[in-house]
Protein backbone atom coordinates (compact mmCIF):
# COMPACT_ATOMS: atom_id res chain seq x y z
CA UNK A 1 0.00 0.00 0.00
CA UNK A 2 3.10 2.51 0.54
CA UNK A 3 4.12 1.87 -2.78
CA UNK A 4 1.27 2.65 -4.28
CA UNK A 5 0.54 5.77 -2.35
CA UNK A 6 4.39 6.61 -3.22
CA UNK A 7 3.44 6.19 -7.11
CA UNK A 8 0.80 8.13 -7.13
CA UNK A 9 2.08 11.00 -4.99
CA UNK A 10 5.01 10.82 -7.92
CA UNK A 11 2.49 10.91 -10.57
CA UNK A 12 -0.02 13.53 -9.11
CA UNK A 13 3.75 15.94 -8.90
CA UNK A 14 4.61 14.95 -12.25
CA UNK A 15 0.95 16.12 -13.49
CA UNK A 16 1.74 19.35 -11.27
CA UNK A 17 4.57 20.38 -13.02
CA UNK A 18 3.79 19.27 -16.30
CA UNK A 19 0.61 22.02 -15.90
CA UNK A 20 2.65 24.88 -14.22
CA UNK A 21 5.11 24.21 -17.68
CA UNK A 22 2.27 24.33 -19.79
CA UNK A 23 0.91 27.32 -18.53
CA UNK A 24 4.41 29.28 -18.47
CA UNK A 25 4.96 27.97 -22.15
CA UNK A 26 1.42 29.71 -22.95
CA UNK A 27 2.53 32.51 -20.73
CA UNK A 28 5.96 32.77 -22.64
CA UNK A 29 4.26 32.28 -26.17
CA UNK A 30 2.11 35.20 -25.06
CA UNK A 31 4.35 37.65 -24.15
CA UNK A 32 6.56 37.03 -27.66
CA UNK A 33 3.53 37.77 -29.49
CA UNK A 34 3.22 41.36 -28.05
CA UNK A 35 6.32 41.52 -28.34
CA UNK A 36 6.29 40.68 -32.15
CA UNK A 37 3.33 42.98 -32.73
CA UNK A 38 5.06 46.16 -30.85
CA UNK A 39 7.86 45.82 -33.06
CA UNK A 40 5.63 45.13 -36.27
CA UNK A 41 4.04 48.50 -35.68
CA UNK A 42 7.22 50.01 -34.45
CA UNK A 43 8.60 48.89 -38.37
CA UNK A 44 5.06 49.71 -39.56
CA UNK A 45 5.38 53.36 -38.60
CA UNK A 46 9.31 53.42 -39.83
CA UNK A 47 8.06 52.68 -43.06
CA UNK A 48 4.79 54.71 -43.11
CA UNK A 49 7.31 57.78 -41.83
CA UNK A 50 10.04 57.04 -44.55
CA UNK A 51 7.32 56.42 -47.78
CA UNK A 52 5.39 59.74 -46.06
CA UNK A 53 9.60 61.60 -46.69
CA UNK A 54 10.14 59.61 -50.01
CA UNK A 55 9.12 62.61 -52.25
CA UNK A 56 12.02 64.65 -50.57
CA UNK A 57 14.52 62.09 -50.37
CA UNK A 58 14.37 62.08 -53.83
CA UNK A 59 15.37 65.25 -54.62
CA UNK A 60 18.79 66.04 -55.74
CA UNK A 61 18.52 69.22 -57.22
CA UNK A 62 18.20 73.00 -55.83
CA UNK A 63 15.98 74.36 -58.33
CA UNK A 64 13.84 71.37 -57.66
CA UNK A 65 13.90 71.51 -54.27
CA UNK A 66 13.31 75.48 -53.58
CA UNK A 67 10.14 74.52 -56.13
CA UNK A 68 9.10 72.06 -53.58
CA UNK A 69 9.86 74.19 -50.34
CA UNK A 70 8.11 77.01 -52.02
CA UNK A 71 5.16 75.00 -53.23
CA UNK A 72 4.71 73.47 -49.55
CA UNK A 73 4.90 76.61 -47.98
CA UNK A 74 2.63 78.27 -50.31
CA UNK A 75 0.27 75.35 -50.48
CA UNK A 76 -0.36 75.10 -46.65
CA UNK A 77 -3.09 77.61 -46.76
CA UNK A 78 -4.95 75.62 -49.46
CA UNK A 79 -4.45 73.77 -52.94
CA UNK A 80 -1.93 75.44 -55.16
CA UNK A 81 -4.87 76.90 -58.25
CA UNK A 82 -3.53 77.88 -61.45
CA UNK A 83 -3.11 81.84 -60.88
CA UNK A 84 -0.57 80.60 -57.91
CA UNK A 85 1.00 78.18 -60.18
CA UNK A 86 1.74 80.09 -62.41
CA UNK A 87 3.70 82.56 -60.13
CA UNK A 88 5.90 79.67 -58.88
CA UNK A 89 6.47 79.22 -62.07
CA UNK A 90 7.53 82.76 -62.86
CA UNK A 91 9.22 82.27 -59.34
CA UNK A 92 11.58 79.49 -60.41
CA UNK A 93 11.62 80.31 -63.90
CA UNK A 94 14.08 82.93 -62.66
CA UNK A 95 16.73 80.19 -62.14
CA UNK A 96 16.22 77.87 -64.59
CA UNK A 97 15.44 77.53 -67.94
CA UNK A 98 11.53 76.65 -68.91
CA UNK A 99 11.95 72.86 -69.55
CA UNK A 100 13.43 72.71 -65.97
CA UNK A 101 11.45 74.54 -64.25
CA UNK A 102 8.31 72.59 -65.50
CA UNK A 103 9.71 69.70 -64.24
CA UNK A 104 10.46 70.99 -60.91
CA UNK A 105 6.76 73.16 -60.41
CA UNK A 106 5.29 69.24 -61.43
CA UNK A 107 7.60 67.45 -59.11
CA UNK A 108 7.24 70.00 -56.26
CA UNK A 109 2.92 69.64 -56.60
CA UNK A 110 3.03 66.17 -56.29
CA UNK A 111 5.81 66.22 -53.60
CA UNK A 112 3.63 69.19 -51.51
CA UNK A 113 0.60 67.38 -52.15
CA UNK A 114 2.15 63.99 -50.71
CA UNK A 115 3.58 65.56 -47.39
CA UNK A 116 0.86 67.05 -44.77
CA UNK A 117 3.40 69.13 -42.80
CA UNK A 118 4.93 72.03 -44.41
CA UNK A 119 7.66 72.20 -41.26
CA UNK A 120 8.88 68.65 -42.80
CA UNK A 121 9.27 69.79 -45.97
CA UNK A 122 11.68 72.58 -44.40
CA UNK A 123 13.48 70.22 -41.79
CA UNK A 124 14.70 68.13 -45.16
CA UNK A 125 15.29 70.50 -47.77
CA UNK A 126 16.34 73.62 -46.16
CA UNK A 127 19.98 71.55 -45.05
CA UNK A 128 20.04 70.27 -48.37
CA UNK A 129 19.94 73.80 -50.05
CA UNK A 130 22.20 75.24 -47.33
CA UNK A 131 24.82 72.83 -48.51
CA UNK A 132 24.52 73.83 -52.53
CA UNK A 133 23.57 77.54 -52.62
CA UNK A 134 25.76 80.43 -51.18
CA UNK A 135 24.28 83.33 -48.99
CA UNK A 136 23.05 85.49 -51.83
CA UNK A 137 21.30 82.58 -53.27
CA UNK A 138 19.10 81.67 -50.00
CA UNK A 139 18.45 85.36 -49.59
CA UNK A 140 16.68 85.40 -53.11
CA UNK A 141 15.36 81.87 -52.04
CA UNK A 142 13.50 83.67 -49.19
CA UNK A 143 12.70 86.60 -51.50
CA UNK A 144 11.58 84.02 -54.20
CA UNK A 145 8.93 82.39 -51.19
CA UNK A 146 7.59 85.74 -49.94
CA UNK A 147 6.97 86.72 -54.15
CA UNK A 148 4.96 83.54 -54.61
CA UNK A 149 2.85 84.13 -51.50
CA UNK A 150 2.68 87.36 -52.73
CA UNK A 151 0.86 86.82 -56.34
CA UNK A 152 -1.75 85.02 -57.38
CA UNK A 153 -5.61 85.54 -56.54
CA UNK A 154 -5.02 86.77 -53.26
CA UNK A 155 -2.22 87.46 -51.07
CA UNK A 156 -1.27 84.52 -48.52
CA UNK A 157 -0.01 85.24 -45.28
CA UNK A 158 3.00 82.89 -44.35
CA UNK A 159 3.20 82.16 -40.68
CA UNK A 160 6.12 84.01 -39.15
CA UNK A 161 7.24 80.41 -37.12
CA UNK A 162 7.53 79.03 -41.00
CA UNK A 163 9.75 82.00 -42.26
CA UNK A 164 11.87 81.99 -38.80
CA UNK A 165 11.96 78.15 -39.01
CA UNK A 166 13.37 78.60 -42.92
CA UNK A 167 15.47 81.08 -42.33
CA UNK A 168 16.79 79.10 -39.64
CA UNK A 169 17.11 75.86 -41.26
CA UNK A 170 18.97 78.22 -44.06
CA UNK A 171 21.78 78.88 -41.93
CA UNK A 172 20.95 82.50 -41.18
CA UNK A 173 20.99 83.90 -37.64
CA UNK A 174 17.46 84.48 -36.04
CA UNK A 175 16.58 86.91 -33.13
Amino acid sequence: MPFLIAVLGVLGAAAFWWYRMKAMNDAAREVADVVGRVQGNIRRKKLRKQAALSPLTAIDDPVVAAATLITAIVSENGPVLPQREAVIRAVISEIADKKKTDEAVIYAKWAAAQIDDTTIVIDKLAPFLRERLDVAERNDLLQMVNRAAQGGEKKLEIADQRMLRLRQKLGFEVN
